[in-house]
């Protein structure tokens, strides 16, 4: 699990909304396919509330990615949410596809978790300046 999410993230250390998460330490779900590794979701539990710090589908548009949130909203208990940067188009439009809504946005959040995690690129998808983080949720 440590080297997926490492291949994936650059390191296992996740620094989201000023904490400090070792993704490989979180529980996870993981989706297999013809007995590969297809998706890991790992996650952290809050009161009543199940965050997704880590999603990812190494197959992606197979419904990987969907399935793993299905699984996480079985888990979480009223509310289930995510935090993702400014730059991330596709993962946007992913959450709010499965009715996610964006709650907030924290400006300069990557800034400063550049600060713990200096492999934070400084700019991101499709050439956008990685700044901020924009939290969605799902109340249930």
């Amino acid at each position: 699990m440590k080297r997926l999410i490492t291949d994936a993230w650059h390191a296992p250390i996740m620094v989201i909304h000023g904490v400090t998460f070792d993704a490989a330490d979180l529980p996870a779900l993981i989706a297999e396919r013809d007995g590969e590794v297809a998706g890991l979701l790992t996650y952290h539990r809050d009161g009543d509330a199940l965050e997704i710090v880590s999603l990812n589908a190494f197959t992606p548009g197979g419904g990987v990615g969907s399935a793993l949130i299905e699984a996480a909203r079985e888990l979480a208990p009223a509310r289930l949410w995510v935090v993702t940067t400014n730059d991330n188009l596709d993962a946007l439009r992913f959450y709010q596809r499965r009715g996610f809504r964006m709650v907030a946005v924290a400006p300069d959040a990557v800034t400063a978790a550049r600060a713990i995690k200096p492999s934070i690129p400084l700019i991101g998808e499709y050439g956008i300046p990685l700044r901020d983080e924009i939290t969605l949720e799902i109340r249930l």
